[in-house]
C-alpha cells in the first residue's frame, strides 16, 4: 500500500489544475485506492476547486457511489466498464459481472458507460446498436477499440477495420471518447 500511496502522491504533485476537471484512472475502480491515496485525490480536489472529478467503479459498487460522492465533495462523472450491451456476450463470453437488463437501470446508478469494439464473437449488428446507445442515451461515453492481451478473450482484426472505417467519425463527437489501438489503424491520441 505504501508505494500505491506514494506513486499516487507523485502523479497527484503534478496536477495542475488547467482544465477544471480531474479524472482518476487506475484500471478499475476508485474504490480499490487506498483510503490514503482517496486523501489525496480529495485534497487535490480542493487545492485546485476542480468542479468534476471523472472516475470508474465497477457494477458491483453501484449502491456505493453516493457514498463516494459524498466522501470526496466533488461531482462525480461515474463510468463503468460496460463492454456492451448485448446481455449474453456481456455476462456469458465475456463474464463481465454486470448483469443490468436495460440502459434505464445501468442510467439509474452509471453516467458514463465504456464500451468494447473489435472483439472475437461480436457482430457488427451489436457494435451498431452499442454506438447508438451511446450517441443517444448519454451525455459522455467512452469506446474502446481492443487490443491483444495476455486474457482468453482475442480481438477480431476484420471487425476492428471494420469499425475504423465505419466509424471514424467519431472522433468528432464531443461527447465521446475514442481510443484506438494506433498500432492497428496508425490513429489515436
Amino acid at each position: 500500500m505504501a508505494k500505491i500511496n506514494q506513486v499516487n502522491q507523485e502523479v497527484l504533485a503534478n496536477v495542475k489544475g488547467i482544465y477544471n476537471t480531474l479524472e482518476v484512472i487506475n484500471s478499475g475502480n476508485i474504490f480499490d485506492l487506498p483510503k490514503d491515496s482517496l486523501a489525496l485525490v480529495k485534497e487535490t480536489v480542493e487545492i485546485h476547486q476542480f468542479d468534476k472529478l471523472f472516475a470508474e467503479a465497477h457494477w458491483i459498487f453501484r449502491n456505493h457511489l453516493t457514498k463516494m460522492r459524498n466522501r470526496l465533495d466533488v461531482d462525480i462523472m461515474f463510468k463503468t466498464g460496460v463492454e456492451t450491451f448485448d446481455y449474453d456476450f456481456r455476462e456469458k463470453v465475456l463474464k463481465k459481472g454486470a448483469p443490468f437488463q436495460s440502459v434505464d437501470e445501468l442510467k439509474q446508478y452509471f453516467d458514463s458507460p465504456c464500451i468494447m469494439v473489435g472483439v472475437k464473437g461480436q457482430t457488427k449488428d451489436m457494435i451498431k446498436r452499442d454506438i447508438d446507445i451511446v450517441l443517444n442515451q448519454f451525455n459522455h461515453a467512452t469506446v474502446n477499440v481492443y487490443c491483444e492481451n495476455t486474457t482468453a478473450i482475442k480481438p477480431d482484426p476484420q471487425l476492428k477495420e471494420w469499425f475504423y472505417n465505419e466509424y471514424k467519425w467519431l472522433d468528432d463527437i464531443k461527447h465521446l471518447e475514442i481510443l484506438w489501438n494506433n498500432t492497428d489503424f496508425g490513429v489515436g491520441d
